[in-house]
């Protein structure tokens, strides 16, 4: 009995201990917000690394989730002869839900693991602590424009995810299924509010953005600068920011419908 409390005791102080220290890392980060005219190469380089290099997947998974979700909902709407609704149904649940949800889940396994194995294997090889040396921060220099990409970067990959996968909905329930276009778009356009949906979209990926760039570089800056340490790190960073991201969505979802 002993023992347990004195294991789970220590299991809650190094947790504590990890929370606050990352805590005082995102301060300092966002401390250390870089500068428009000599961090703006920097910016632009992670811009392209973090958001450009991340479309493919995106524009993949987008297009197909999106006819998964028309598919479904046909033959769903089908039983109560309401297939005319199906845009509506993909709009809304892609808009409010799967767009944000999806990208950050995507976001936190392609950019997310790949940041925290860029930093950690910075720091395995002394090149932060090479920049100490020479008078360089390395959360100014290195942490910081990887960090602002990815909260710039999230919201615009969940706009074009929508954006592709109602476009894959429209393929499969009109083009396939026969679903009546003016139908299809008239009925999204006017259940889609851009106050109650788009916006609300757009406050979740801005918020998964900076949770999960945030727990990315944090693992990599904080990493066992080993291999194996590297690896550790890479894995919990996806995660423990897919996990955030799902407990923010019902955190974020019931405060936007009035829950609390």
């Amino acid at each position: 009995m002993r023992n347990w409390l004195t294991t789970t005791g220590d299991k809650g102080l190094r947790y504590c201990d990890h929370v606050g220290r990352s805590g005082i890392f995102l301060f300092h980060t966002l401390y250390r917000c870089p500068r428009p005219v000599k961090s703006f190469p920097l910016l632009l380089e992670q811009l392209y690394a973090v958001g450009v290099l991340s479309l493919s997947i995106i524009i993949v998974s987008s297009l197909f989730i999106g006819m998964v979700v028309g598919l479904q909902g046909y033959h769903t709407l089908s039983r109560f002869g309401a297939t005319q609704q199906l845009g509506q149904l993909v709009a809304l649940s892609v808009v409010r839900e799967l767009g944000p949800v999806v990208t950050a889940l995507l976001f936190a396994g392609r950019a997310g693991s790949a940041l925290t194995a860029e930093i950690g294997l910075m720091k395995a090889t002394d090149q932060l602590a090479s920049m100490e040396m020479m008078g360089v921060d390395p959360l100014w220099r290195v942490v910081s424009p990887r960090f602002w990409a990815g909260v710039i970067s999230m919201p615009v990959l969940a706009v074009l995810f929508s954006a592709l996968a109602i476009w894959g909905g429209y393929l499969v329930g009109v083009k396939w299924l026969g679903v009546d276009p003016g139908s299809f778009w008239n009925n999204m356009q006017s259940s889609v509010d851009f106050r109650l949906d788009v916006v609300n979209g757009l406050i979740k990926s801005g918020v998964f953005g900076v949770v999960v760039t945030w727990i990315a570089v944090f693992q990599g800056y904080d990493c066992v600068p080993t291999a194996a340490g590297i690896a550790r790190s890479t894995t919990r960073s996806v995660v423990y920011a897919s996990l955030t991201v799902l407990g923010l969505d019902f955190i974020l979802t019931t405060m936007m419908m009035g829950g609390w």
